[in-house]
């Protein structure tokens, strides 16, 4: 969690070592101190038990702590059921092992053992197993040792405070981390941050910004830690708003602070942000590794400038395979399966290891470029070849291959053989194939389906509505949108955002609350009256209310992404290429309309939708009309 407080760290055990020179005993220690892995400790340690010196309490602990740093948690219970009487110390190191393996129970368990041992926890063990419980969500375990810790006279330690601050917080009891907050002599800016960082992980927003205003000076780690949150709370604005307030304060951000700031650019699709941000990070030295790294070419796949992503990514010192899959999802977003297919060979060429996430995206790139074959090999490689299971998402991905070149009745066969559940986005994914390779009768099975199971989310509702007046059935539309209502279904309203001269402008449905907005629907009728030149008519029957034509054409005309465009086309020069950003699936109406608007105005127009980039330039877009 960000802005929490690491433990103390962990001091080795005083005890009367074996009787071997103090110079041997130091290099030993040294070589184990140097070591990253249990392959480089493993020679040191059979060195150690040569000698007879396996019992000294200091080589042991700084075996535990190479375990901990490799989290072999097999290798450290080994040394310790070979350990007699262990002390504290080492009881400290050990738990510590499971806590970097994220094996929280289990330090909790050794606790809670070494207390039944009559060994007397100290200021180092308490901090560290409290981290365990608040990570467990272990409220009852972590009370008992609090109440240990109280009569031991531990509770004063600032540490041990500052992890019941914690542990109370993660477990959503805020009036005991209150409580304990409050009593700190000291309410200093990393106490502040674990109160904040809790707050947020709970989503408790308003409360994490008033103790951030009660901070009077605050640190890097405070500012990102209430930046990072905000973006995990989907308030991307937000975050990058208190980022600029926290530059006018003169607050170096660190590698954690661009992360989080380039993931919310990402988000909104805010390219001109993003690349100051780039900008920043090489003013100040900021190192680009791996992480870094990846996230900037997040950035720019996902703000539709694939260009300089890949660019980028070929200027990385440090590639792993995180920044390898960051490419990857940025060619498939964009339509570039080749090239997407291209990176994952060149991945595994290099001796890098794929992840799901890996097969997730190489196959949604073999989906966006209907490459059948080749996705069914990559499908089938995961579990043979590279001993990954296959997850939905992955299922997913290869019903909509199919869905995407027609083969819809394999598809249907393909859920149903399936070793996994079918979950209502790969049942929509056939829906929504059905409609536009208009098999109705199979679209109907499949979205009575999706009722029958009430897997249905509001997308598969009006997409099933969609499907109804597309036939004219829109006594069955009317029907299933009334179901949708009775239901308490909460349908997600269309949202598009446009980035222009670092802010981002979001528009509605028939959206009036913008101050440019009678030069917004000036250009939006002078657009209509162009598109009557082209030929275009509106597609009408994607309207599943019953009402008159011309309010479906006007329905239509006043969808979010089409005022994001006009605004976009008043404010900025011409030639200027358009980046729009919608929260749902383009209509196939829109789609029409945009790939015209590029063509009449000779602009480039790159809208990214809920599936995937759309880059359309002179009537054509990149997804080949199938999204």
């Amino acid at each position: 969690m960000l802005g929490a407080t690491a433990s103390p760290h962990l001091s080795p055990p005083f005890l009367n070592s074996n009787p071997y020179s103090f110079q041997d005993r130091k290099q030993l220690l040294i070589k184990l101190q140097k070591s990253k892995s249990i392959k480089q400790a493993a020679p040191i340690h059979a060195h150690i038990i040569k000698n007879g010196n396996q019992n000294d309490p200091f080589i042991l602990f700084e075996l535990l702590r190479v375990c901990s740093r490799s989290c072999s948690i097999e290798y450290a219970s080994k040394i310790f059921r070979n350990t007699s009487n262990p002390n504290v110390f080492l009881y400290t190191a050990f738990i510590d092992v499971f806590i970097s393996s994220g094996a929280y129970g289990d330090g909790i368990r050794t606790y809670f053992q070494m207390v039944r041992d009559f060994i007397l926890p100290d200021n180092y063990i308490i901090p560290l197993v409290l981290k365990a419980c608040g990570s467990a969500l272990d409220l009852n375990s972590g009370e008992q040792i609090h109440c240990q810790a109280m009569k031991l006279g531990l509770c004063s330690d600032r540490f041990v405070r500052l992890k019941l601050v914690e542990l109370y917080g993660k477990c959503g009891e805020f009036s005991e981390a209150k409580t304990v907050f409050d009593e700190m002599p000291q309410r200093d800016v990393v106490g502040s941050t674990v109160m904040i960082s809790c707050y947020l992980d709970h989503g408790l927003l308003h409360e994490a910004m008033d103790e951030f205003r009660l901070v009077s000076t605050k640190d890097n780690v405070c500012w990102t830690a209430m930046i990072d949150g905000l973006a995990r709370n989907g308030e991307m604005n937000m975050a990058l708003e208190l980022f600029r307030e926290m530059q006018r304060e003169g607050v170096k951000p660190n590698e954690v602070t661009i992360v989080c700031v380039l993931s919310a650019c990402a988000h909104l699709g805010a390219l001109e942000l993003g690349k100051w941000v780039h900008s920043y990070v090489d003013k100040y030295n900021i190192e680009v590794n791996h992480i870094v790294g990846s996230a900037l070419v997040n950035m720019y796949s996902r703000c539709g400038d694939i260009d300089e992503a890949a660019s980028l990514f070929e200027g990385l010192e440090a590639r792993d395979v995180t920044t390898y899959n960051s490419m990857i999802v940025g060619y498939a977003l964009n339509g570039k399966s080749i090239e997407a297919i291209k990176m994952f060979r060149r991945m595994i060429h290099e001796g890098i290891k794929p992840t799901s996430i890996t097969f997730s995206a190489v196959l949604n790139a073999c989906s966006h470029g209907g490459l059948v074959d080749i996705g069914f090999d990559i499908f089938e490689s995961m579990e043979t070849e590279y001993g990954i299971e296959r997850r939905i998402e992955h299922y997913g991905c290869m019903v909509d291959l199919l869905g995407r070149v027609g083969r819809l009745q394999e598809a249907y066969d393909f859920i149903q053989r399936a070793n996994i559940a079918p979950d209502n986005i790969i049942w929509g994914s056939l829906l929504s194939a059905c409609r536009i390779h208009k098999k109705f009768e199979l679209g109907e099975r499949v979205a009575k389906i999706l009722l029958q199971y009430g897997a249905a989310d509001s997308g598969t509702y009006i997409l099933l509505s969609n499907v109804y007046a597309s036939l004219g059935k829109f006594k069955e539309a009317a029907q299933v949108r009334a179901k949708l209502r009775e239901e308490g279904v909460q349908k997600e309203p269309g949202c598009s955002s446009i980035e222009v001269k670092n802010e981002i402008h979001e528009f509605l449905l028939g959206d009036i609350r913008h101050p440019e907005r009678e030069a917004i629907y000036d250009k939006l009728k002078e657009l209509n009256d162009m598109l009557k030149s082209e030929d275009y008519a509106p597609e009408t029957d994607v309207i599943s209310q019953d009402i008159e034509e011309h309010e479906k054409k006007w329905a239509l005309s006043i969808h979010s992404e089409r005022l994001a465009i006009c605004y976009g086309l008043i404010s900025t020069k011409p030639c200027t290429t358009i980046r729009v950003v919608k929260n749902l699936r383009v209509c196939n109406d829109c789609h029409s309309v945009i790939k015209l608007i590029s063509k009449i105005t000779q602009r480039r127009i790159v809208v990214r939708d809920r599936n995937r980039f759309h880059h359309f330039e002179n009537g054509v877009c990149s997804c080949g009309d199938y999204w």
